[in-house]
């Protein structure tokens, strides 16, 4: 995963924001909370983009912050030393939630709701995978080629280039080969994740 190498460069970014957060008593599980929200916000933005494109605009923004937001949860857990099992576990279901609802609202808004269907199965696969390598003893996966990191910025991207203009390639409109980007990298990322496993597993035995 590209952005997942930089997190240590982004956690030293957001220390002014983790800092504040711990002033005021705002806890980790509270940002992920609202987290939820902005992905949600953020995914139905890019459905009424496909017909209004000042929209994707304001996806840009909530999506972009949806990221903000997932990099400082955890840093503010670890800051306050409140990381937990809990924690851990509302953090991945709602992550999952968002996931959805991000890539969901992208397909949706432009009519494509086979290459959405696609794109939303290989995010959940390639999560699953990740915390399965976990249940198996192998630690959290985090490698491959499309982290959420990655996801989430190319599409705050996409939407925020949309906003001026979304042209068309071989039919496609930017947005559109955004949904078929994740349709297939999604999947390509929770096949590495598979392959690695497996070589490991077998490894040992």
């Amino acid at each position: 995963m590209t952005l997942d190498r930089l997190r240590p460069v982004a956690n030293r970014a957001i220390a002014p924001f983790v800092a504040a957060a711990e002033r005021v008593g705002v806890s980790a599980n509270a940002i992920t909370i609202v987290s939820v929200g902005t992905a949600a916000g953020g995914g139905y933005a890019l459905v009424l983009g496909g017909s209004e494109p000042a929209w994707y605009g304001v996806a840009a923004v909530l999506v972009l912050l949806t990221g903000f937001l997932d990099v400082l949860d955890g840093a503010v857990a670890r800051a306050t030393d409140t990381a937990s099992d809990f924690g851990d576990f509302l953090d991945h279901v709602l992550d999952r939630y968002g996931d959805v609802m991000v890539l969901g609202g992208l397909a949706v808004g432009v009519g494509q709701h086979g290459l959405g269907i696609l794109a939303v199965s290989g995010v959940l696969l390639t999560a699953y995978l990740g915390t399965q390598g976990d249940a198996l003893g192998l630690g959290r996966i985090y490698g491959g080629l499309l982290g959420r990191a990655d996801i989430l910025v190319i599409v705050g991207v996409v939407a925020a280039v949309a906003t001026v203009t979304n042209p068309a390639v071989y039919g496609f409109t930017l947005v559109e080969w955004s949904v078929v980007f994740f349709a297939v990298f999604t999947h390509v990322t929770a096949l590495q994740r598979f392959v690695w496993s497996w070589r490991e597993l077998r490894a040992d035995g």
